[in-house]
């Protein structure tokens, strides 16, 4: 079958058409005939070789997608005609191909009222979020959602323009009911916050504690970051006490942690693909799908896509991605 994929790491150049064999299910893979696959930055670290180990034949990057169950193995409750979306594994083979075989407790349903595009620009994205704010942080979950932001206690998410940051948004305020207020520091970056339910938008480069007193507010008891930990004192400064912060990014270099023990504050990292990697509960990560498919089908959730392209513009994807300016998701649709 045809995918995208790459056989030696470096830049987008590097990516081309590939001949791949065909997915075989085990007893708990299904095959998804793939209809749309997300582009992240994550699968640009991977064909740069500072994410996922060594090359062994091509690789094919791309672990966010949509599609349509072809095939099952003996020990799988999806069927054959079943729509779904899943993030899976950075372990095994990625979605930019005609299919791709994932462990079917990955995977929930894709939401009614969204398009295959749609839906591909959210799994990754949302249980990164999820799993940041309700399992890493302990942030309130259970209260009805609604799809207008609440006030309450405060949460801010740095980075908020990005596909991680613009749902993040989202499952603090509708889904957790938090306060939240956004980084941001270009104008159609702050806008897309606001219209995914930030009540204001911070600039990052600037400074943090000046703005948040002028929002007339103490601190944050939540803070979510999307970039890499030199920001870490302007964040614990901001960070209340007894307060969490998690980062989606690995450490940059060695961390001064003395600034939490004052305030009985808490450090989480979160990484969306450790579950499958470790067999740690692979199945909660489908739960949080079936139930965030549902809220978007509510229109409590709204889906991130910004830009759609043809999955022959895989180069112009990853030259976008590589800019660091992307705003949302952007989306490959895979041609059948």
């Amino acid at each position: 079958m045809r995918a995208i994929g790459f056989t030696e790491h470096g830049g987008p150049e590097v990516l081309r058409f590939v001949e791949v064999p065909e997915p075989r299910p085990g007893p708990r893979d299904i095959v998804v005939r793939v209809h749309a696959a997300g582009v992240n930055p994550v699968d640009a670290k991977v064909r740069a070789g500072t994410r996922g180990g060594p090359l062994d034949g091509p690789r094919v990057p791309g672990w966010d997608a949509s599609g349509v169950v072809v095939a099952a193995g003996p020990r799988c409750t999806w069927k054959p005609g079943d729509e779904v979306f899943f993030a899976g594994d950075i372990g095994r083979p990625g979605a930019y191909a005609e299919r791709v075989a994932v462990d079917e407790r990955l995977v929930g349903r894709k939401p009614r009222r969204l398009t295959h595009a749609e839906a591909a620009a959210m799994p990754l994205t949302t249980l990164t979020a999820w799993e940041a704010f309700v399992e890493c942080m302990g942030a309130p979950f259970g209260a009805e959602p609604s799809p207008e932001p609440v006030r309450g206690t405060a949460a801010l998410v740095v980075g908020g323009g990005g596909g991680v940051g613009s749902v993040a948004i989202q499952v603090a305020s509708r889904v957790c009911g938090l306060d939240v207020v956004a980084t941001a520091s270009r104008e159609d970056s702050r806008a897309f916050c606001e219209r995914m339910g930030a009540r204001a938008v911070l600039d990052h480069g600037k400074d943090l504690r000046a703005q948040t007193d002028a929002l007339g507010l103490k601190g944050y008891d939540y803070i979510l970051s999307t970039v890499d930990t030199r920001n870490l004192p302007a964040l614990v400064d901001v960070l209340n006490p007894a307060g969490a912060l998690c980062y989606i990014v690995p450490p940059h270099g060695p961390l001064d942690l003395s600034a939490f023990f004052p305030k009985r504050a808490s450090l989480s990292f979160e990484l969306m693909f450790a579950r499958a990697r470790h067999d740690a509960q692979p199945g909660r990560q489908g739960l949080i799908l079936r139930r965030a498919s549902e809220l978007l089908d509510e229109g409590v959730l709204r889906t991130t896509l910004t830009q759609t392209l043809p999955w022959t513009e895989f180069a112009e994807a990853h030259r976008r991605i590589d800019g660091g300016h992307t705003i949302g998701k952007i989306v490959l649709e895979i041609a059948r």
